[in-house]
């Protein structure tokens, strides 16, 4: 536990040892997968990766601290959220950041380009609900996605709702629909049948949130935010109130961002590959791409990442500086194995021009099973544990047609020959024009048999806990729903 006064290099570091911690425990277990931790906390480090090797490489402790400070307040300019994350990640690693940051500004909704008042994230109140009904005709409202997902050991849900607006607008008949999206978390109760989705009823009361969605379905949870996607907000009564109040658009950013000159060739090249990391764990915000991330494999080539480049950076001298940092980068690249060899050599190669820092891996010695190739199961029916369902219907966005989709996210068993202790397996699958989806909450309660009828690629219909999930696919699914991605998230 550190102790005496709190460090803001120490801190930045520690945040970023944390979240690669973070992330890690999101997906150690396929079964309680966290798509959104892993994506929010990757997220994080976007634009904060470069101001942190920045504020490291240099031996003068005040400038440390200095740059240290002016990219921790940065980084909690973001909001309410991103400040609380990083009180509670510094708390976890022994540490205080009240001190060194200023006081939290109040939440002020922001305008578009054209100087129109955006609609701000509401939480999930029966004061805010009253608030939405007059300029949004909900009971006429339809469904156009609805998702239900693990999330560690709790289920969540989004739904976008399409809502005819009870307010006259000035753009013309071709405007884009306006849309209502709602979040909701510790949800306990849910059912949703695809032939169902048209009429939207939200209560928002003191034991928590009951979405109604046509004659049958619902959505019961904890709490619950929502937020209009409608370009006409402004336009409504609300949006009307705020327009009032909101300053006007300013033509200066209120913030800058920490410069981050180039710290030197190799301490570059570290911070590009680190950031390209992170973005490659965001990834996983794209359901297609959750289970072709080797979140796992990452997380232990950058562990204590925050630690070593503070380290490397505090040498005296550019070149002991830069020697460090290479001397870290071959770390990572050991750490990260043969599955990632060729991942470390083609970024340092083709996006850090330092293809000297890794030997690419010889073909004989390069991972021999493609990300692409699944592994076969004992075979069907399959057991599996749902981790994510979702629904869309048929819809036209930025003038494109976009058919019915329907997409699972499956943790599946270790194939044949891995043995009782390897590790199960994240699934993607998803199909076109489904003829029904079906959901109940009975489908989230642990492995079931996963009973297929048909041919994947064909005709064929899925069901998991004897009808709680149950989907019919005439054009049958993308892949293969009982192979599982040989890359464990």
């Amino acid at each position: 536990m550190p102790t005496g006064p709190t460090s803001a290099m120490s801190v930045l570091a520690a945040l970023l040892d944390r979240s690669v911690e973070q992330i890690a425990d999101a997906a150690a277990d396929v079964r309680r997968f966290d798509r959104e931790t892993i994506r929010t906390v990757a997220d994080v480090w976007d634009n904060n990766l470069f101001p942190l090797v920045w504020a490291a490489s240099t031996s003068d402790t005040d400038q440390r601290e200095r740059r240290a400070t002016a990219a921790l307040e940065w980084m909690a300019g973001f909001g309410e959220r991103r400040r609380g994350w990083m009180t509670e990640q510094a708390a976890m690693a022994g540490y205080d950041i009240e001190p060194l940051l200023p006081p939290a500004a109040p939440y002020i909704p922001g305008r578009d380009s054209l100087g129109h008042v955006m609609a701000p994230q509401y939480r999930l109140t029966r004061q805010n609900v009253d608030g939405l009904v007059p300029d949004y005709d909900l009971a006429t409202a339809s469904v156009r996605h609805f998702q239900v997902e693990r999330g560690g050991t709790h289920l969540t849900a989004f739904l976008e709702l399409v809502a005819d607006r009870a307010f006259r607008i000035e753009e013309s008949e071709s405007a884009p629909p306006a849309l209502v999206n709602v979040w909701l978390d510790g949800v306990t109760d849910a059912a949703f049948d695809s032939s169902d989705t048209r009429g939207v009823t939200l209560d928002a009361g003191p034991t928590g949130i009951t979405v109604s969605l046509g004659a049958g379905g619902r959505l019961r949870a904890a709490t619950g935010e929502y937020r209009l996607d409608d370009r006409s907000w402004h336009l409504s009564s609300a949006g009307r109130r705020a327009d009032a109040v909101v300053p006007p658009r300013s033509g200066r950013p209120d913030r800058r961002q920490p410069p981050a000159p180039h710290p030197g060739t190799d301490a570059y090249a570290a911070a590009a590959l680190l950031h390209w990391a992170m973005l490659e764990l965001r990834s996983v915000r794209y359901a297609h791409r959750a289970d072709h991330v080797p979140v796992l494999g990452l997380c232990e080539a950058f562990s204590r990442a925050g630690h070593a480049i503070m380290e490397a950076g505090s040498r005296r001298g550019s070149r002991r500086r830069e020697s460090a940092f290479r001397a870290v980068i071959r770390t990572w690249a050991e750490r990260g194995g043969p599955e990632l060899s060729d991942w470390f050599a083609g970024f340092l190669n083709k996006r850090a021009g330092r293809p000297d820092l890794v030997e690419m891996p010889r073909a004989a010695d390069r991972t021999r099973t493609s990300r692409t190739d699944g592994v076969l199961l004992p075979g069907p029916p399959a057991q599996a544990v749902l981790v994510m369902a979702a629904w869309t219907a048929a819809h036209t966005r930025y003038g494109s047609e976009r058919p019915a989709t329907a997409r699972l996210q499956l943790a599946l068993p270790p194939g044949r020959g891995e043995g009782s202790s390897a590790r199960w397996r994240l699934r993607t699958v998803s199909c076109a024009n489904p003829d029904a989806f079906h959901l109940d909450t009975a489908a989230f309660q642990g492995p079931g048999r996963l009973v297929q009828v048909g041919e994947p690629r064909a005709a064929c219909s899925l069901d998991l806990h004897q009808g709680a999930l149950s989907i019919a696919a005439s054009d049958g699914w993308n892949a293969d729903p009982s192979v599982s991605s040989p890359v464990p998230a």
